[in-house]
């Protein structure tokens, strides 16, 4: 195979453009942790562990009711979400919190950047432009790598089916298009789940911490973390002792691999080319030395 230079340089260079073109794309991370997106703010203070967020989402998506529905036994032992629960209420004990206790809610906290979706192959998990996380089943290869990635370990199988999904919360993005609430913020009877603008709820915790001192621990949980979320909480307990991870960075798991991920597609396309390039071009210098050889033994 004969290739000039200007083909080779040619043939890199489309190389080149195609791997540019195919670095992945950055989220909307950006604009969506700057506010402008649907979130929640989660004032543990407020919280009296009536569970009643655990009904109504059991309702909207269809699951069994809460267990123990009522009882106390059901904070004995901390729960985590299930294929049959996407948010669970804890109670945790602390000698400031008022009455001894302390209630946290969790569920899928929508993070600006997800690490889940970006670890799904086959996009089934998707961060959708109006806010929300959202599991799509028809995509789902069962791999899992969403359960490994989520730093806050959300992504649930079901695996006491014969044909598994993924579950989790999905921030009620169908009632979202149809300009309501989340289940669970609609039926919040202290006002401890507050649905809002992500923006504008930052202002509002900034100014219940600022203008209750000594109350409120001087942090929002969310605002940063692991890039920012669409949950964010407040209390007046330090978060390390309400079962909160208090070791993620403000960088998101997948900015963190985008740089590395980006360069698979140019290797791919361009070295091909030019290492053939390189290998025609050699292979030309040793005929052509040849041939200087041959010429010079015959004179």
């Amino acid at each position: 195979m004969d290739v000039s230079r200007r083909t080779f340089f040619k043939i890199a260079g489309v190389a080149g453009a195609a791997g540019i073109a195919g670095q992945p794309a950055k989220a909307e991370a950006a604009s969506l942790a700057a506010g402008h997106s649907p979130a929640v703010l989660v004032d543990a203070t407020r919280c009296i562990g009536c569970r009643g967020c655990e009904a109504a989402c059991a309702e909207a998506n269809g699951l069994p009711g809460p267990a123990d529905a009522g009882g106390e036994a059901v904070f004995e032992a901390r729960r985590k979400t299930s294929p049959g629960a996407y948010t669970v209420v804890n109670r945790y004990a602390h000698a400031q919190a008022e009455g001894g206790y302390r209630f946290v809610k969790t569920q899928c906290m929508h993070c600006a950047d997800p690490a889940c979706a970006s670890a799904c192959l086959a996009k089934a998990l998707e961060k959708t432009a109006a806010g929300p996380v959202v599991y799509h089943p028809d995509r789902c290869l069962g791999c899992r790598y969403c359960m490994v990635a989520c730093q806050f370990d959300v992504p649930k199988f079901e695996f006491e089916k014969a044909a598994p999904f993924v579950s989790k919360c999905s921030f009620c993005a169908e009632r979202q298009a149809q300009g309501q609430p989340p289940a669970c913020a609609s039926v919040c009877p202290t006002g401890a789940l507050q649905f809002g603008q992500r923006g504008e709820l930052l202002e509002e915790a900034r100014t219940r911490i600022y203008q209750n001192p000594g109350t409120y621990v001087r942090h929002i949980y969310g605002e940063h973390e692991a890039g920012g979320t669409n949950w964010l909480y407040i209390s007046d307990v330090p978060f390390d002792q309400l079962g909160f991870r208090t070791d993620l960075g403000p960088t998101s798991p997948p900015e963190l691999t985008r740089t590395a991920l980006a360069a698979v597609p140019v290797v791919l396309t361009l070295w091909p080319p030019l290492l053939m390039g390189l290998y025609t071009w050699s292979q030309r210098l040793k005929g052509a030395s040849r041939q200087g050889g041959q010429e010079a033994s015959h004179d």
